[in-house]
């Protein structure tokens, strides 16, 4: 007979939601440090522009650190390379940005699979390719640029990826209506899943949570997502960015936690021996796992350039840090075989209100890379220092 019911477990709670009730802690001292800055419209709506390349480039890290805590050194240095070539073509060449695009994740692409290769098919230690590859991208990019900053002006490039959506008799006035009616849409979906999800498992006589901790965070969910589009209808709206980051993530969190594919990461990471022996091609997951991280790097090479709208020989510089430290800030384990696209949305959701937040009170870099550090290094210890707990 299966056990229909759990009680509500306050330390189990706490334990699997740390890092969430971390992101509140962080969020509500920056805002009393700020004298409530950060919730200005266009601070939130800012604070996707700004950290939207983080989420994208993490939804593919976390592919590589699930094969065995596996990194990617990279992809900072390609976004500099992909980036620098749009740059040029459609600047100095005039290409068409569509085509540019194209091309440009092309190139993206075949930086993966270069990894990839090395990877997964002659068994080179991760971090001594991609750091080697950080070096021959970084080199690349400059010579495409020349060592200059080049600008990019184009209208249509820009706005596939920086332009607000403006819905004629919705977005007229002040208050945008278009980011309300989406929000509600969300929030409505997101409890309707909740109800659907008990229905079924107490159908089935499946274990599930209690009501209180499935509708407690569902609701709450629900209220931060119609705050923050409360938010943006005060400012511009929804914003392209915005689209784009959150079509990855889903597409991504589908991939990983709905199909067999996704599932291949993690039993990787688990124990690629016994994966092996079950039939599974493991140097065909880490080839993927690099490829996609160098599709998703040239993704993010464009969607920098068209966010600042220049490209210069440092663009991208220690970006694989934030991308790396999401993941491990939201919970993917070191070790590999652990980790979701909700603990990456919630790592570098941290990591992009620490900027923020640090950025309004006027604290340098400096200071910035300290906390950054910190913030990541207690993140895996805790995981670290739990994983034993539990064993």
């Amino acid at each position: 007979m299966n056990e229909t019911k759990k009680g509500f477990d306050a330390k189990e709670f706490f334990s699997q939601y740390t890092m969430v009730i971390a992101l509140v802690v962080v969020f509500f001292l920056f805002v009393y440090l700020t004298g409530g800055r950060l919730l200005y419209a266009q601070n939130m709506s800012n604070l996707m522009l700004q950290n939207g390349y983080v989420f994208v480039m993490a939804c593919g890290m976390l592919l590589c650190i699930l094969t065995g805590g596996n990194i990617d050194l990279s992809v900072g240095s390609v976004i500099c390379m992909v980036g620098g070539l749009a740059a040029i073509l459609i600047t100095n060449k005039g290409m068409n940005p569509i085509l540019v695009i194209i091309l440009c994740l092309i190139l993206g692409i075949l930086a993966g699979v270069w990894h990839g290769y090395w990877i997964g098919y002659m068994r080179i230690p991760p971090f001594i390719t991609t750091l080697g590859g950080m070096f021959i991208f970084r080199g690349i990019g400059r010579l495409i640029l020349d060592s200059k900053t080049v600008a990019v002006q184009n209208p249509a490039f820009l706005n596939i990826f920086t332009a607000y959506i403006n819905i004629p008799g919705l977005d007229d006035g002040d208050l945008k209506l278009s980011p309300l009616i989406a929000g509600v849409v969300i929030a409505v979906f997101l409890l309707y899943r909740v109800v659907a999800s008990r229905a079924k498992k107490a159908k089935n006589g499946y274990r599930q949570n209690s009501a209180v901790s499935d509708f407690g965070k569902a609701i709450v969910i629900a209220a931060i997502v119609l705050i923050y589009c409360y938010k943006l209808a005060q400012y511009k709206g929804i914003s392209v960015m915005l689209i784009w980051v959150a079509a990855i993530c889903l597409i991504y969190n589908f991939i990983t936690s709905k199909t067999a594919f996704g599932r291949y990461f993690y039993a990787v990471g688990g124990n690629e021996k016994a994966t092996k022996l079950s039939g599974i091609n493991t140097n065909k997951v880490y080839f993927l796992a690099y490829t996609n991280m160098g599709l998703l790097a040239g993704l993010c090479g464009l969607l920098c350039l068209a966010r600042v709208g220049s490209v210069n020989g440092s663009t991208g510089t220690s970006f694989e840090m934030d991308a790396i430290g999401s993941c491990f800030i939201g919970g993917a384990s070191a070790y590999g075989g652990s980790g979701t696209i909700p603990g990456v949305i919630i790592g570098a959701l941290l990591l992009g209100i620490i900027n923020m937040g640090m950025s309004i009170l006027g604290i340098g870099d400096s200071w910035q890379y300290v906390v950054k550090g910190a913030v990541l290094l207690i993140a895996v210890i805790f995981s670290v220092v739990f994983k034993k707990g539990k064993n």
